[in-house]
């Protein structure tokens, strides 16, 4: 039975952020967009902490601000962190430029049910067509680029929608993203297991950080604890791939001898109990491996969010990297469809910046690593970035450098080594000059802030809080090298006067 054929300017693969985000903010253009979710939402997905710029910046740009205020998510005012060679807890401020203090110099702790679910209704109510339970089962191109895709709705009848652009934001399982080509490249100094579950009744840290995330680190890796709700906790444990065997059998008591050998999670888990009911109620395992493609685009195609890239989960970057994807990939359809200007040009400018946010995050997370002062352990040991050989320095330069990035600082490995290695320095010590549980405001932070590689990692972020909050009145200068600039809306790319 021959397919039903429909069109389309745009087929969005995937309903989670990257792909809502995406859809959301073509269809604010006019464009006729599908979106295609495998899954009926709300459902499960991993990935609970939020950064200031998806909340301030491209919630804003969504228009669901109200919406994630009424949802009465846990409030973040950033990380704490028991790591590096402070004995005691100390606090990281993802604060937001200095214009941008005090309400948006925070972030939300989610249950990504129920935010991923408020998202995607939002791409529905701004116009995208969202069909749930329409797994995608081909991908339609030629030689010349993708033509469109194949998909079954819910009553098992094979559709064809043929359109000018497919966005493919299906996460790191899905294997569409090799119909654009290239290969997947694989971090050596970034290839974890995370074992997690949820937990009621857990401690919170002293107000006013009690809606922070925790990052502790023990002998064989380090776990976060982020707490959901006064009650919920999310409890997950990272340890390198060379001590997967531990997790074999029971893994209710591998989790829990992990937990015990963590003092400070120990004790916040004191008079907790795991919840063992409902779609929390599991405890399940993945693969942090970070990885990126060779290269994110063909004509009529790109990848974004988790099919692209993905990173070390320490610093909450996921959504980040997958909402801001769906910022650049949707500004640069929006150009190519008004005629304003080329898909090579468009994507060159989308592969770009998209590339060096990942770079600017895997620095500072190496970087990050590096200070981590219990050198005794195997697992620190082996995630050292001075302890780089030939090899891993040729991935990571394969890794961050792509074809299209011209990053050409990451060519030289001895310079690279160099560059972690002042990085990590000046971090562990900005750390002990900020000192144990220093609460009170950004301001306190500024050794941190004055760290290139912190400083770096904030620039992009702030770049998108300050299009969210001042929309029209925001205007940035070109990121790259004769690169172009956001029209007026934040919609598009234009050039650069």
């Amino acid at each position: 039975m021959s397919p039903i054929i429909e069109s389309a300017d745009v087929v969005v693969i995937g309903g989670g952020p990257g792909g809502s985000t995406t859809a959301t903010l073509l269809a604010k253009r006019g464009h006729r967009v599908v979106l295609l979710e495998k899954e009926t939402f709300p459902r499960y997905q991993i990935g609970e902490s939020l950064l200031p710029s998806t909340v301030h910046g491209i919630g804003r740009m969504l228009g669901v601000t109200e919406e994630l205020e009424k949802a009465a998510f846990t409030v973040k005012r950033g990380g704490s962190f028991r790591w590096g060679t402070n004995p005691v807890p100390w606090n990281f401020l993802f604060a937001v430029a200095p214009e941008l203090s005090g309400p948006t110099s925070t972030a939300y702790q989610v249950e990504r049910m129920k935010f991923d679910d408020i998202l995607l209704r939002n791409a529905a109510r701004t116009g995208v067509d969202v069909r749930e339970n329409s797994p995608v089962t081909e991908v339609v191109s030629d030689d010349e680029r993708v033509r469109g895709v194949r998909y079954t709705d819910p009553d098992g009848a094979e559709h064809e929608i043929r359109a000018t652009f497919v966005v493919d934001a299906s996460g790191n399982r899905s294997r569409v993203h090799q119909n654009v080509g290239g290969e997947r490249l694989y971090s050596d100094f970034f290839q974890n297991i995370a074992l997690f579950g949820y937990f009621t009744g857990g401690k919170r840290l002293p107000a006013p950080d009690s809606g922070n995330i925790l990052c502790a680190a023990f002998d064989e890796g380090w776990i976060w604890y982020i707490p959901l709700s006064d009650e919920l906790t999310s409890v997950g444990v990272v340890i390198a791939r060379e001590h997967a065997a531990k997790l074999q059998g029971d893994q209710e008591q591998a989790m829990r001898g992990f937990l015990d050998r963590c003092e400070i999670v120990k004790d916040m888990l004191a008079d907790a109990t795991r919840v063992t009911e409902g779609v929390y109620g599991e405890i399940r395992t993945r693969k942090d491996y970070s990885y990126t493609n060779s290269t994110f685009h063909r004509p009529g195609m790109v990848l974004v969010g988790d099919a692209a890239c993905f990173i070390d989960p320490v610093f909450s970057t996921g959504v980040h990297l997958a909402t801001y994807a769906g910022l650049l990939a949707a500004r640069s359809i929006n150009t190519v469809l008004a005629g304003e200007s080329t898909e090579e040009r468009v994507f060159a400018e989308f592969e770009g910046r998209y590339r060096r946010e990942y770079r600017v995050f895997y620095e500072f997370l190496s970087a990050f690593y590096d200070m981590q002062s219990n050198e005794e352990s195997y697992f620190w040991k082996a995630r050292k970035v001075t302890n780089f050989n030939a090899t891993d320095l040729e991935a990571f330069v394969s890794l961050v450098g792509g074809v299209h990035s011209g990053e050409q600082a990451f060519t030289n490995a001895d310079q690279l080594v160099g560059g972690f290695r002042e990085s990590s320095g000046a971090l562990a010590d900005a750390v002990e000059r900020t000192g144990a549980m220093d609460t009170e405001t950004g301001d306190k932070m500024h050794h941190l802030f004055g760290t290139p590689v912190v400083r770096e990692v904030m620039a992009e972020m702030n770049n998108v809080q300050v299009r969210g909050v001042l929309g029209e009145q925001a205007r940035e200068l070109p990121l790259l090298e004769d690169g172009l600039v956001p029209s007026a809306d934040g919609l598009a790319w234009t050039e650069a006067k």
